[in-house]
């Protein structure tokens, strides 16, 4: 039989994003989601309990100080199904992490309920592309490319300039369009590779090393500045060091302050939870969300439908008899 809160369970099945803070391991944002799903789920209201027929004792008088014993049928409720008997319903559930991000970094976090896992190993599999937002200080060098790292080596910035920036950011694309190209295994000359580079669905076939499908600067303060990115297979610390390799092309030094993913795959910042929201009823109403996202685009991926068939069909023969009325 199914209980309110396998039917609660089941609508929570999917994904959905959570927006992680810096400074928490993506461990203790899950455990921290797991134990307020099973809150939720074990909170429903239980089916009402079943009724049995016990025979009781009912107090009757007697002569002569004899008792005299009365028993009735009496219909009670059954307590070997109670929650305090047998406990929760539900003592664990599943909530499994996507691309994951570190201690030190930010942004959207996807997660996965049920058999959403399945959905998580398939994104995780797919070439999606994840864009960050990388803050970065010019004049240091640290051991981690951080800046809470020890420091190693500072430098001088006066002479950067964005237009300095800028070419190396444009050099540092161009590699990775080379190294993209290398490891899709694909003939470059072929129509096949043409049609997937139209569709932008050319990329490294498998793991491979992290490349970088986009870079720009979007905020240049000197010391400070503020990089886009847009990326595969990366890491971040991969990402911290790329900042690092940039302040050594530049002649100088550079760390970075921050990382913050701002999308992965469909998921964006926008519909991301904030710590506030990781409740069993926020979630369940962001992967509702996220199952009508997944229609829309599976319709709009799809033709036109038998009946919209029929109806232009209808229409052109309409039209044609239209046309031939006309001629006459």
């Amino acid at each position: 039989m199914t209980t309110p809160s396998i039917r609660m369970f089941r609508r929570l099945e999917g994904l959905f994003c959570v927006y992680k803070p810096p400074g928490v391991h993506w461990k203790h944002v899950r455990d921290r989601i797991q134990t307020s799903l099973l809150e939720g789920i074990n909170a429903t209201p239980s089916q009402p309990l079943p009724q049995v027929v016990r025979f009781l004792a009912e107090p009757g008088g007697g002569k002569e100080g004899f008792t005299e014993l009365t028993l009735s049928a009496t219909s009670v409720p059954s307590l070997t199904n109670h929650p305090l008997v047998i406990g929760p319903e539900f003592k664990h559930i599943h909530v499994g992490v996507g691309h994951r991000l570190d201690a030190f970094s930010s942004g959207v976090l996807v997660l996965g309920v049920g058999n959403g896992n399945k959905a998580l190993n398939d994104l995780y599999k797919t070439r999606v592309t994840r864009d960050y937002t990388l803050e970065g200080k010019f004049g240091i060098a640290t051991d981690d490319f951080s800046h809470t790292g020890r420091i190693v080596e500072q430098s001088t910035y006066g002479h950067i300039t964005q237009d300095k920036l800028e070419r190396v950011l444009a050099m540092l694309q161009g590699a990775n369009q080379k190294a993209m190209l290398m490891y899709s295994n694909m003939d470059m000359r072929s129509q096949e590779a043409y049609e997937m580079a139209v569709q932008g669905l050319l990329g490294p076939d498998g793991k491979s090393a992290p490349i970088l499908t986009g870079l720009r600067c979007i905020r240049f303060q000197p010391p400070h500045f503020t990089l886009e990115v847009q990326c595969l297979n990366e890491t971040q610390k991969y990402l911290r060091k790329i900042l690092h390799e940039i302040g050594l092309e530049l002649r100088s030094t550079a760390v970075c302050e921050g990382v913050r993913r701002t999308r992965d795959g469909s998921f964006t910042l926008q519909g991301a939870l904030t710590r506030h929201h990781w409740t069993a009823s926020d979630v369940m109403l962001a992967i509702q969300q996220y199952h009508a996202s997944k229609k829309r685009s599976r319709s709009q991926t799809k033709g036109p439908t038998t009946e919209q068939r029929a109806v232009n069909t209808n229409s052109a023969s309409q039209q044609n008899g239209t046309n031939e009325e006309t001629a006459v």
